[in-house]
Formats: C-alpha cells, structure tokens, sequence
C-alpha cells in the first residue's frame, strides 16, 4: 500500500469555475474528503463560495449536526442529513443571498492506525433546493494510504460541488479499476 505516489492534484482549474458561479456552499466533512476543504479555500475567490467548512469528527459533533445519533456515520441517509443540514446552515448564515445555496458532505470510513474489518468507503451528498443527491464510492481496499484515499474522496466533494453549480466535472480524478463510483441520477 502506498500513500504519497499517484496522489492526484488538487483540480485547481475546477474550482477556479466553481468560484466563478454564483452558488454559495456550507461544507460538512467527517472521516475523509478533508483536503478538499484546503483545495477550495487555497484558489482565489474561495470567499464567494464558500460560506462555512466544518469537520464534525467526534460522533457527539455528528449528532449535534443533524440533530440525531445515526444508525451508521457512513451510510447514505448519514451523507444526506449532513448535507440538509449544512444547506440549512447556508440560509441561516446568508438568508437574502439571491443566489443558490447549497449543502455539501462527505462521510467516510478511510484507511486507519488499525485495521479495518468493513469495506473501505465514502458518501458524498448535495443538498439544494431541488432535493439530495448522494455520490457512494467504495474503495479498493488495501490499494492506497490514507493520504490518497482522502485525496480521492475530495476530488469527488469538489466534483459534487462543480455539478450543484452547472459544471460538469468530468471523470473522477484517481478512480482505479476495483474502485466503484455509483453516480445519482441527473436531475430533470
């Protein structure tokens, strides 16, 4: 397992675009995709995007978030409450914004400092005014170290939030042959 070599670059020019929309986000991260909030915030124009980031890491600041103790931290419907949650949080910090507001989390289980017995995996969600849409991407086990498991679950937050502001982010950037990406449904 190796953990710097094939770790992919932060898709500055995405989020260039991204920060060049309208759209307004709250991030919520816990378990993985925690570079993504760096790579946002490290391109010029990050402060027209983003409103807020968090990293509710203890299962006490995941509860507070959504309101309830999940049944499972990395699981869809986890995914979904945080991304409502943290579209909620967007309104409430910019309530007259006359521009999109969304919701983005990611919840992940991610290599560790002890072995793992389930799958190795992340749930990325988009909340907006039309709804939730949840990314699930399991990850090839043992393949990668931490730092580029992270790296990957971020390519897809930012690839989530490309496609909440009308930019297709085309395919996901470090997705191996036994990783499996399962896409929702685009929206009519």
């Amino acid at each position: 397992m190796t953990d710097h070599p094939g770790v992919a670059a932060a898709p500055l020019e995405l989020i260039a675009r991204i920060h060049a929309t309208d759209t307004r986000c709250v991030l919520v991260v816990t378990g993985g995709g925690v570079a993504s909030l760096s790579w946002l915030l490290s391109v010029p124009g990050a402060s027209r995007t983003i409103l807020e980031g968090t990293i509710p890491y203890a299962g006490t600041a995941l509860t507070e978030l959504i309101g309830h103790e999940p049944s499972q931290a990395v699981s869809t419907a986890t995914a979904e409450d945080m991304a409502r949650a943290a579209l909620g949080r967007a309104r409430r910090l910019d309530p007259d914004a006359g521009v999109p507001l969304v919701g983005v989390a990611a919840t992940a289980a991610l290599v560790s400092d002890r072995p793992k017995r389930g799958e190795h995996r992340a749930m990325v969600a988009v909340a907006d005014g039309h709804g939730v849409r949840c990314w699930s991407l399991l990850l090839d086990k043992g393949r990668r170290g931490r730092t580029s498991e992270d790296a990957l679950v971020s390519h897809l937050v930012v690839a989530a939030l490309a496609e909440a502001c009308g930019i297709a982010a085309g395919a996901l950037v470090g997705l191996g042959p036994g990783d499996v990406l399962t896409a929702p449904q685009p929206q009519r």
